[in-house]
């Protein structure tokens, strides 16, 4: 059975209801993970999700800031949620569907702008939040599951729109790069999309500061769709929905879609 999932930090989901039922109308994943909800779970507009065929949710809620939320046409569970780097943030949430695939939504925290944890603490507990992703991979190796999220790490050269320009700006230092490699590593999470993409640049944000964000070009890819080795070769059909970043008051990142016959 193909099931297409799709992770989109939304940037205030009830800000953003309108784009995000576009969204779900027009392209039609089986499960979207939302990031940045910025929203109490009683307070997200669950009524229009439903509506148009996503009445199951799992989600953690913040007011204001964080808060993640997975919305799914197919019955889903909520499998937990963890806490990272003694952070009270709404920034993980699981769910498990009735074949026992588990889909992990995380929301790694940005790190400000100073990539020096000596100077911003902000930084710092981006880089103990991917430190505690990693040991807790390590303690219970995720089996038979999907990671989404905005991890706000762009690991490759080509997920950026310059290498050499952006080496010491926040998102693809080589100490957060090193960090979210361990992280991956101890979970032997497969990059789903570099898997069926592995050439060429590939951005799935761009900042609010361009004027002309498409024609300046200057994305990043901070998204990711990851799987366990078990479920990994179940995937295909990879992409960034880029030309929703350009839909009326859109967020600053662009959608990233998988699909697995699982």
């Amino acid at each position: 059975m193909p099931i297409t999932v799709a992770t989109w930090n939304i940037n205030s989901v009830r800000l953003r209801e309108p784009i995000v039922l576009k969204l779900l109308q027009e392209h039609g994943p089986d499960i979207l993970c939302l990031q940045e909800c910025k929203s109490p779970v009683d307070k997200i507009p669950t009524e229009g999700f439903a509506s148009i065929g996503y009445p199951h949710m799992v989600a953690r809620g913040q007011k204001g800031y964080n808060g993640v939320a997975i919305l799914s046409r197919l019955p889903i569970t909520d499998a937990g949620s963890q806490q990272f780097a003694g952070l009270d943030h709404a920034r993980h949430i699981a769910g498990r569907l009735e074949n026992g695939v588990t889909i992990h939504n995380f929301y790694v925290p940005a790190g400000g702008d100073v990539p020096d944890r000596d100077k911003n603490e902000k930084f710092g507990q981006k880089l103990d939040y991917l430190t505690d992703m990693r040991d807790w991979f390590r303690a219970e190796p995720p089996e038979k599951s999907i990671l989404v999220g905005d991890l706000n790490i762009a690991p490759r050269e080509d997920d950026v729109w310059s290498h050499k320009k952006l080496l010491k700006v926040v998102s693809h230092t080589p100490i957060e790069v090193e960090h979210m490699g361990e992280a991956q590593d101890a979970g032997s999470w497969v990059d789903i999309t570099r898997q069926d993409i592995p050439d060429g640049n590939l951005y799935s944000w761009w900042s609010y500061r361009a004027r002309d964000w498409s024609t300046a070009d200057k994305g990043r890819r901070l998204d990711h769709v990851w799987a366990t080795p078990d479920i990994s070769n179940a995937a295909h059909s990879s992409h960034v929905l880029r030309e929703v970043r350009g839909w009326e008051k859109p967020s600053d990142h662009a959608p990233v879609f998988a699909t697995f016959d699982l």
